[in-house]
């Protein structure tokens, strides 16, 4: 009988920590039932302060959609738009063609008709300049697959100019510091 007890006497700290929390959750459901007697106008008081809250909560994200709409709208135009001033920078140049094909047809003089389109050609290349895009220039530069597109490889007549760039095929142009289009190149090995 003393054993039944001394197993009596001793509670578990696990039985203890779950009695603390009983007396813990009681005490909570003492005060939820105070607030459950709370006044209609407390009542009240919340609810509308609920409603404001939703309201501004719901105001705020229209306007945030709102926003997000237009910004993206605005977006898009001004992706249409850019190129715009572009295009119109180049239509002299276009005319310049015209008139030059004009009057090539009708010249007997090659050598007027080559000094037209050299004109046409130097206003062109002034034309990409004015907008950022230059021609690059590779000759005797050391190979760099990032900026160059090797079309063949022949074997080099001297020691210096081993992986350097001997011809132009084609030529590449840069828009700022962007690569637009690789030059195609002859490198010697």
């Amino acid at each position: 009988m003393e054993e039944k007890k001394n197993e009596e006497a001793f509670v578990p700290e696990e039985e203890t920590k779950d009695n603390n929390l009983t007396n813990e959750q009681t005490e909570t459901k003492a005060e939820d039932s105070a607030s459950d007697n709370l006044s209609e106008s407390d009542e009240v008081n919340w609810k509308e302060k609920y409603d404001e809250l939703n309201d501004s909560y719901l105001r705020l994200y229209a306007e945030f959609d709102n926003f997000r709409r237009r910004t993206l709208k605005e977006k898009s135009e001004l992706m249409k738009t850019a190129s715009e001033k572009v295009m119109v920078d180049i239509l002299p140049v276009v005319d310049d063609f015209e008139r030059a094909l004009e009057n090539i047809a009708k010249s007997t003089d090659v050598d007027s008709a080559k000094q037209g389109v050299e004109l046409i050609y130097d206003k062109f290349v002034n034309f990409l300049l004015k907008n950022g895009v230059k021609k690059m220039d590779v000759l005797g530069e050391v190979f760099d697959t990032e900026k160059h597109e090797a079309l063949t490889t022949i074997p080099a007549q001297n020691d210096d100019m081993k992986d350097k760039i001997i011809d132009c095929i084609q030529s590449g142009y840069e828009l700022g510091d962007k690569v637009i289009r690789f030059p195609k190149v002859v490198v010697a090995k």
